[in-house]
């Protein structure tokens, strides 16, 4: 008897652990989440306005941005990738969307899109954890002229 009482106490503690354990997991994704949100709310802004700044914020120094260019995968740092933006009003008929977050402790991976009039371009970004803030640390891109746009220039 006093081992099934014993036993049936370690499996409550157990599962009260794991309880606690599962909720503060949770609260820390949360907010986890919603950093994640701002820090792609930042690169959206700048890109979306050419504002370095805001870009920049959003990634780490070491941040390397690779895609393929006439069938090669071509590499930017930081440094060159935010040289590349000139101060502009905001992109009319320009989104950004944040299509997934998937978070383990402090690395984490989204996929986004960005889509202008004419261009689809979505992104893969590689985050992490420094203290207590996320930055984009690598960035794997990819871009399309919209359907529509291809249908105008071939009339």
């Amino acid at each position: 008897m006093k081992i099934i009482l014993y036993s049936t106490l370690l499996l409550f503690l157990f599962s009260c652990t794991e309880q606690q354990k599962d909720e503060l997991t949770l609260h820390t994704n949360t907010e986890d989440h919603l950093a994640i949100e701002g820090v792609i709310q930042n690169y959206f802004d700048g890109w979306l306005t050419g504002d370095t700044t805001l870009v920049g914020s959003a990634m780490h120094a070491t941040c390397n941005l690779k895609f393929v260019r006439e069938g090669k995968i071509d590499r930017r740092n930081r440094t060159q990738y935010l040289s590349g933006f000139k101060p502009r009003p905001r992109l009319k008929n320009a989104e950004g969307r944040i299509l997934s977050i998937d978070i383990t402790r402090t690395a984490a991976e989204a996929k986004i899109e960005l889509e202008t009039a004419d261009r689809l371009f979505t992104d893969y970004f590689n985050l992490l954890k420094e203290g207590n803030r996320w930055y984009i640390t690598d960035k794997v891109s990819t871009n399309i002229a919209k359907p529509e746009t291809i249908i105008k220039t071939e009339n």
